[in-house]
Parts: C-alpha cells; structure tokens; sequence
C-alpha cells in the first residue's frame, strides 16, 4: 500500500474548500457542513471515479499520471503555480509545460527593429513566423512575411534548394524539430495538418519523418547563394522564450569577413544616387 502523503491531501482538501460549485457551474442543493465542493463533484469534474478521487486525497493511488492530475487541477481551477505544486507533490516532479499561445510581444518586436543589421524572426512552434525585421526580408526575400510557415517552403518551393547550399542538412534539422515539437503538442490541428501535408507533397520528408528523425534545432553554420550576395557562410542561433509560448528568435549572424561585406550590402543596398555639384 503507497505511504500516507499527509501535504498531498491537506492541499487536496484546502483546494477543494475554496471552489464554490457556482463556480464550475454546478448547482447547489442545500446547505453544506464545509465550504467548498465534495468529492463526488471533484470526481465528476475532473472525470475520474468517485473511489479513485478519495483514494488520491488520502494519498492512497500511488503515483498518478500527468494528464489525470492536470484533469484535477482543472476541477479544482488551480493556478499555473498551484499546478505545478500538485504535481511536485503528488508525482515528485514537475509537470509537462504547458503551452500559452500568444502573438509576439510588443518587446520582443522592438527587440527585432533594435537589430537592423542583422536578419532575425520570431516563430512558433509550428514554425509559423509570427514576427521579423526588415533585414530577414532582405535576405529571404518578400516571400519571407508573417503567417507564413518556414518549413513548408525549404521542401516545396524548388528554389529553397538553390539558396540553402546545405539543404539536406538543414532540411533534416527541420523534420527532427517538428517531431520533437508534436510530441509535446500531440493534438495541434495546425501541426498535425502541416505534417501530414508535407509528407503527401515531400518524398523526403516522408522518408525522414517516418526514419523517427528527432532533433532540437538550436545552432549551427550553414552556406546560402543569395541572388545579389553570392555565396555566403551565416551562424544562426535559435533562442527560447521563456514565458511558456513556445516561441523561438532566430538570428543570423556573418560567420566571417566576406559574409559580413555581403550581408550588409544585401540589408544596405547602395541608393544609386549620385552627389550633384
């Protein structure tokens, strides 16, 4: 039998006293000896048996998973701290992050326009771009806006394969990504649907994704052929934000003297204008 978990049932019984059941739309029959929900509203709440809920409070199930503490935390409305503390506490250890989506915030786009020199963008999980300067523009090119998804191009538009010189390597980074990022959002229509459309179009993504490619793409050097800029060698490095979006900045950065003469004729090009004496 698991060991009693005295803090796991006092926080249980404390959560359970605050929550008045108008306000999880339940109605109220009567007068109540203690403030709060009963167990059996608990239960129904969260979806689980009667039996099962008194035995969690009484720190009698073991170790319970992930998805059946977050459906009680969801009957209870803990807060996001609350929640973790539950997990803490009956698991030992903390709980998956939770997505919030969200637009890029208003900081971190002035952060974008602060860098004019140096191509940057924010995107989500999806890879969808949600925000970029004017210099990623310049080197991507006008196709390169918000809304638009940076993987669908790199395996359906043709030119993708001129302009990265290491596409397969790239490409590969990508689909690992993508896998590493539905497993943390199995449900996602957006993602499942981008999945299963590029697998229809893309024979290697096909390939790769179902070889069980997994990979976090966070940095690394790679060569373009820029139309204007010739042959360019770039570091890109991929940040988190940390506020449980899921968002990523992603930077370009000259990896050595030519790139950096290149790079800034592409963000600067000359006016063509000519001083009149």
């Amino acid at each position: 039998m698991p060991a009693p978990r005295p803090e796991l049932s006092a926080f249980l019984r404390a959560m359970r006293s605050r929550v008045r059941p108008e306000d999880v739309g339940l109605p109220e029959f009567g007068r109540r000896r203690t403030p709060g929900l009963r167990r059996q509203e608990v239960a129904q709440l969260a979806a689980v048996s009667i039996d099962w809920y008194i035995r969690l409070e009484q720190g009698r199930v073991g170790v319970p998973g992930t998805a059946v503490l977050d459906s009680v935390a969801q009957a209870l409305k803990l807060s996001e701290t609350e929640r973790h503390h539950l997990h803490l506490i009956a698991r030992g250890e903390a709980p998956p992050a939770r997505h919030v989506p969200a637009p890029a915030s208003e900081s971190l786009r002035t952060m974008l326009h602060s860098m004019p020199a140096t191509p940057a963008w924010i995107v989500d999980f999806r890879f969808d771009v949600l925000a970029h300067n004017a210099a990623a523009v310049a080197l991507f090119g006008p196709g390169f806006a918000v809304g638009t998804n940076t993987t669908e191009p790199l395996f359906c538009d043709p030119g993708a394969r001129d302009f990265q010189l290491d596409w397969t390597r790239i490409a590969r980074e990508h689909v690992g990504n993508l896998r590493a990022n539905l497993a943390r959002h199995p449900g996602d229509p957006r993602l499942l649907e981008l999945v299963t459309d590029l697998r229809r179009r893309s024979s290697e993504f096909a390939a790769w994704w179902d070889d069980q490619t997994v990979q976090e793409r966070t940095n690394g050097t790679k060569r373009v052929l820029h139309p204007t800029g010739g042959v360019m060698t770039l570091r890109y490095d991929v940040l988190a934000v940390q506020d449980g979006s899921e968002q990523r900045l992603s930077v370009v950065t000259p990896a050595d003297a030519q790139a950096e003469n290149a790079l800034r004729a592409i963000v600067f090009p000359p006016s063509g204008l000519r001083a009149v004496n």
